[in-house]
């Protein structure tokens, strides 16, 4: 019935902790940044590259670190700990498509993993180029 499922619903479902969820996530999120600035700096002076470069080799450090934390099934204990500040980032973005080929590789290489490899970062890629679209036309407008 239904007054069942929706006690069953509410028996289930957790209390939103908003702000401590928030506070969480803004404080990981520095720490990832901080850490990114850090890494890039001791990255220019131990290689001697520059700042392009440099952010590269960090950003990459980021997306294996990752991945490899996919692979073994810690990420998403990690994103239940620390919330949005992982999942904001590059790193949920690596997570999500080792997610997906993790899930899709026993269907094999094309109808596996080519097909679903950006299932879940699809809709993040479509949704980030329409608002970067919409960004664009209204600086347009408004500055000329």
């Amino acid at each position: 019935d239904k007054k069942e499922y929706a006690q069953l619903v509410k028996e289930k479902s957790k209390n939103p902790r908003v702000i401590e969820d928030a506070f969480i996530s803004f404080l990981i999120g520095g720490v990832l940044g901080g850490l990114y600035h850090i890494l890039t700096i001791w990255s220019m002076d131990l290689f001697s590259v520059s700042a392009t470069t440099a952010s590269g080799y960090v950003l990459s450090l980021y997306i294996v670190t990752a991945v490899i934390l996919t692979g073994f099934g810690v990420f998403d204990n990690l994103v239940a700990k620390f919330k949005f500040g992982l999942i904001i980032p590059i790193t949920g973005f690596a997570h999500s498509v080792a997610s997906s080929l993790l899930d899709y590789k026993k269907d094999g290489l094309v109808t596996g993993l080519g097909s679903n490899m950006f299932k879940l970062a699809g809709a993040v890629i479509l949704y980030g180029l329409v608002s970067a679209f919409v960004c664009t036309v209204i600086t347009v407008i408004i500055y000329g």
